[in-house]
């Protein structure tokens, strides 16, 4: 896999909050290796207190490490210049309430230095894409707290960029608007834009994530692909259609003497859910222990395999 292929790269990044005198007080992040590649949604899970906001404050160059670093399309965060590739929705929109939505993504595209004709193509293709062309002259005050996410998304999107990061995109939304708004995620992966989502909301991330992060207690627990992740590797199921229940537990060669039909011999899988508390649990029950395996290593050179 080229140097190109690697969207962002962490290396040992740590965070260190310290207190009035200078003292350690939290230590937010423990020591951060990860690599997001190109067209791929990565999502980052754990719990409230984990690290997660506090990696994305930092790759975006709110916050500056104690140790490590990050590099984003491999340049450091600390270049401001990169940011004119990033969209970001934070876990807040922190959005001016006394403005409409047309409103609130002309001024976003001014502050990117959109000409005006360019602006309006987008203001338009965006309300309707995250579906408040019902409300775009209603002031955001007058919002749900899901209608609020949708145009934070859109404010996120008014640059074009290349990269995503979404902190609970889909808080606040009912579970017609949580699925239009993972469609949307998918059709931007398809765009070719490459998508960091975090947030514990597990069913929507084993939806559309191609790879997992799990981080607990600032440090990273997990990594791979989810199907991987998520497959129970010491169980073998098979499926076999019009066997006789006399040969149900026979092994394969049996089935060819029945004359059953084998459509599958795979692994089951388990729910991201599961696989989420099983690491916490085990997290507070070894700390200090990093199982950590990225299955997705054999296949690296190819970024939407998930």
């Amino acid at each position: 896999m080229s140097q190109s292929d690697i969207i962002i790269e962490i290396k040992n990044l740590t965070k260190v909050y310290r207190d009035f005198w200078g003292r350690p007080k939290v230590q937010a992040l423990k020591a951060l290796d990860l690599q997001v590649k190109r067209g791929e949604i990565f999502g980052l899970l754990g719990p409230n207190g984990s690290g997660k906001t506090t990696t994305i404050k930092l790759l975006l160059g709110l916050l500056f490490p104690t140790e490590g670093e990050a590099l984003i399309f491999n340049e450091p965060t600390t270049n401001v210049a990169k940011n004119e590739r990033i969209g970001y929705l934070p876990e807040e929109s922190y959005l001016y309430k006394f403005l409409n939505a047309e409103e609130t993504l002309d001024f976003y595209g001014r502050l990117f230095k959109i000409s005006g004709a360019e602006r309006r193509k987008r203001i338009n293709k965006l309300i309707d894409m995250v579906g408040l062309n019902h409300a775009r002259h209603r002031q955001l005050r007058e919002y749900s707290k899901g209608m609020q996410r949708r145009i934070g998304l859109a404010q996120a999107l008014i640059n074009d960029p290349e990269l995503v990061l979404l902190d609970e995109p889909t808080s606040g939304l009912d579970p017609i608007g949580t699925a239009e708004i993972k469609d949307l995620i998918l059709d931007l992966k398809a765009q070719g834009k490459t998508i960091v989502l975090s947030g514990h909301l597990l069913a929507d991330m084993q939806d559309i994530c191609d790879r997992i992060a799990i981080l607990h207690r600032g440090e990273l627990r997990e990594l791979g692909r989810v199907q991987d992740l998520l497959t129970v590797q010491d169980i073998t199921q098979i499926k076999v259609k019009d066997l006789p229940d006399s040969a149900i537990d026979e092994i394969r060669q049996v089935i060819e003497r029945h004359n059953g039909n084998l459509v599958s011999v795979d692994h089951p899988t388990t729910t991201l859910d599961e696989l989420f508390l099983r690491i916490v649990r085990e997290s507070d029950q070894f700390p200090g222990r990093r199982h950590v395996t990225d299955r997705a290593k054999a296949d690296a050179g190819s970024p939407n395999n998930s």
